[in-house]
C-alpha cells in the first residue's frame, strides 16, 4: 500500500509555474566576484544576502511560527515565501498532495524537499535575482508578487543599467526599470504585504509619495567609479555608479534623522510634533515595527521627575482575538505610522513641577509582542536605533 502511495504522489506532484533555470556558473555571487569585487563585497553585508532563511532569525522563526499556526508543512511554507525570500527556487508550489506526503513522511526524495535545501539558493536575494529579470508584469493581480510578478532571461543574460555594456563572460540587456524606473523592481517584492488571511498589512508602493527613487536613500548618491573591474584594451570604463548595501531599517545610519520632532506648549500639555519627510510611511516594511517615543520631564536642576514612554505600532490578532505576527493575522490595530511626506502630533500631560523636557524618538525592528511570539534571542530585534532628539523649556 505504501509503495503504491509513493508511486501515486510521485505522479501527481504540483510544482507550480516551470522557472527558468540558471546554470552553475552563474547560481553564486563568486562568480560575479572575479569582475564586480566592489559591488558583491557591498552586497555581501547587506540584508538582501540574509534573505535565506538559514541567515535570519526573524524570518526563519515566522515560518516556523506560520507552519505551526496553520499547521502546513514547514517545506510549503518556505516555497511560499520563496515568492521573494528566494525567487530563484526550481519549485514555486506545493499543493495539497505534496501536503500529503509530508504528513506521512514521504517527501524526503522529492523535488520540494530537494528546492528548499538547494544550495543554488543560499545566498536569497543576490546578483542573478535582480540581475535576470527581464519583464514586470505591473498589469498582473496586486496579489502577486515576485517571482510571480516577473519573467526571468534565458541564463546567462543579465540585465544592467548600462545600453553599451559588454562581457565576455555573459549577455547583458539594458531595461529602464534599471536606471529610469528602479521603483518598479524594488516594488516587485517590497509591496502588498499581505497575511494567509487576506490581510493586507503593509503596502508600501500604495502609501508611496512623490518621484524619489527608492535606491537614493537605500544605494545611496551616484559616484563615479567602476561597474566592473574587467577591461577592454586594458582601460576600465568609468559609470555613474551606486553602492549595492541596500542599506536599510537595519542600520542605524539610516535612522539619523529620518524624522523631525518639533515640541510646543498648549494649556497643561507637551503637544509633540512628528514629521516625515520621507515618501513612504515610517514604521513601514514588514509589519509590527516599531516607533518608541521616551518624553523625559525634568525639574529646574535637570534631574527625572519621571517618564513617559509612548508606543507607535501596529498589533495583530488571529482567531479569538489571539495575538499573532502579521503574516497570518485576521486583524490588526489602528495604523500609528507616521504617513509619507505628512505628520503626526501627540498630546502628552505635562508632569507638575517640571521646568524642562527632553523627547527622544527610536525605532525598533519588532515590537516586544512579535518578539516574544517569535522568541527572537539575537540582540538586533531588542535594539532602538536613535532617530532623534528634542528638548524645551517648560
Amino acid at each position: 500500500m505504501k509503495i503504491f502511495l509513493v508511486f501515486l504522489l510521485a505522479v501527481s506532484f504540483g510544482y507550480g509555474a516551470e522557472v527558468v533555470k540558471v546554470d552553475e556558473k552563474y547560481q553564486e555571487s563568486t562568480s560575479c566576484k572575479t569582475c564586480h569585487k566592489r559591488i558583491v563585497d557591498e552586497w555581501s553585508n547587506s540584508w538582501h544576502a540574509k534573505s535565506h532563511f538559514k541567515n535570519d532569525e526573524y524570518f526563519r522563526k515566522s515560518i516556523e511560527y506560520v507552519s505551526r499556526k496553520t499547521r502546513k508543512s514547514l517545506n510549503s511554507v518556505k516555497v511560499e515565501c520563496a515568492t521573494c525570500h528566494n525567487p530563484r527556487i526550481s519549485v514555486t508550489d506545493t499543493g495539497m498532495d505534496y501536503e500529503i506526503a509530508a504528513v506521512m513522511g514521504l517527501d524526503k526524495g522529492s523535488k520540494v524537499n530537494k528546492a528548499v535545501n538547494d544550495d543554488a539558493i543560499s545566498e536569497g536575494i543576490n546578483c542573478v535575482v535582480c540581475h535576470n529579470v527581464d519583464k514586470i508584469h505591473d498589469e498582473y493581480d496586486e496579489k502577486k508578487r515576485g517571482m510571480d510578478r516577473v519573467e526571468w532571461t534565458p541564463s546567462g543574460t543579465m540585465t544592467g543599467p548600462y545600453k553599451d555594456a559588454k562581457s565576455p563572460y555573459h549577455k547583458t540587456i539594458h531595461h529602464d526599470f534599471m536606471d529610469k524606473t528602479p521603483n518598479r523592481l524594488c516594488f516587485v517584492c517590497h509591496a502588498n504585504d499581505r497575511s494567509v488571511k487576506g490581510l493586507v498589512f503593509t503596502n508600501m508602493e500604495a502609501e508611496y509619495k512623490g518621484d524619489q527613487a527608492c535606491v537614493t536613500c537605500h544605494m545611496g548618491p551616484q559616484k563615479q567609479d567602476v561597474a566592473a573591474t574587467f577591461s577592454i584594451n586594458g582601460k576600465q570604463k568609468i559609470r555613474s555608479v551606486r553602492n549595492h548595501g541596500f542599506m536599510g531599517a537595519h542600520s542605524s545610519a539610516m535612522w539619523e534623522g529620518a524624522l523631525k520632532v518639533a515640541l510646543s506648549t498648549k494649556q497643561n500639555n507637551l503637544l509633540i510634533s512628528i514629521e516625515n519627510p520621507q515618501p513612504h510611511n515610517i514604521p513601514s516594511g514588514f509589519g509590527g515595527r516599531e516607533l518608541v517615543l521616551d518624553v523625559i520631564f525634568k525639574d529646574a536642576q535637570g534631574k527625572a521627575l519621571g517618564t513617559k514612554t509612548i508606543s507607535l505600532t501596529t498589533k495583530y490578532t488571529r482567531r479569538k482575538g489571539k495575538a499573532s505576527t502579521p503574516h497570518i493575522a485576521k486583524k490588526q490595530s489602528k495604523d500609528m505610522s507616521i504617513p509619507a511626506k505628512g505628520r503626526k502630533v501627540l498630546k502628552v500631560e505635562k508632569l507638575k513641577g517640571a521646568k524642562k523636557v527632553e523627547v527622544n524618538l527610536s525605532y525598533k525592528l519588532v515590537n516586544d509582542e512579535i518578539k516574544d511570539l517569535l522568541d527572537l534571542k539575537e540582540p538586533i530585534w531588542s535594539k532602538k536605533f536613535t532617530i532623534t532628539k528634542a528638548t524645551k523649556k517648560l
